[in-house]
C-alpha cells in the first residue's frame, strides 16, 4: 500500500501547486484564455528502447508556459500538434498519456527534454494515469 501512497502524494502537492483559475497573465482573447500562443510541440521523434517504441514530444517554451498555466483545451490544441507531426500517435492511449503530461509534467519535472508516449502502455482512467506517473504498465524509459 505503502507503493500506491506515493504517487497520491505527488498528486495531491501538483494539484495545490498548479495556478488558481484566475490566471493573472489570462488574456479572455485567446481560444484558451492565456496569452500563450501555438506552436506548443516544437518536434516530435520516434524512438526505440529495445523492440518497444516511444514518441519523444518536444514542447516548446511556450508550450512548457502554457502547460503549467493552461486548462486541458490548450492541451487538446497541443495534441492536434502532435499529431499534424506523428498522425501515427493516434492510437489508444496515447493522447491520455499527453494530457497527462501536459497537466502534471511541468509541475513533477520542469523542463524535461521530452514528453514521452508509448503505443504498448495499457489504456487506463485517469485516476490510474495519473497514479502511474503518466506511464501506466511499466516504468518509463530511461532516455
Amino acid at each position: 500500500m505503502k507503493v500506491l501512497m506515493a504517487p497520491v502524494v505527488v498528486l495531491a502537492a501538483l494539484l495545490a501547486a498548479a495556478p488558481a483559475s484566475a490566471d493573472p497573465g489570462a488574456d479572455p482573447a485567446h481560444p484558451t484564455g492565456t496569452a500563450y500562443s501555438p506552436p506548443s510541440v516544437d518536434h516530435t521523434q520516434w524512438a526505440r528502447w529495445g523492440r518497444l517504441t516511444s514518441l519523444r514530444v518536444y514542447p516548446t517554451q511556450a508550450g512548457r508556459a502554457a502547460a503549467r498555466h493552461a486548462g486541458t483545451a490548450a492541451g487538446d490544441e497541443a495534441w492536434t500538434e502532435v499529431l499534424a507531426q506523428s498522425p501515427d500517435a493516434d492510437t489508444p492511449g496515447m493522447r491520455a498519456q499527453f494530457i497527462c503530461h501536459w497537466q502534471f509534467a511541468e509541475f513533477a519535472q520542469p523542463g524535461k527534454t521530452s514528453w514521452n508516449l508509448e503505443p504498448w502502455r495499457p489504456v487506463v482512467d485517469d485516476s490510474e494515469m495519473v497514479a502511474s506517473g503518466c506511464n501506466p504498465g511499466g516504468s518509463e524509459e530511461p532516455f
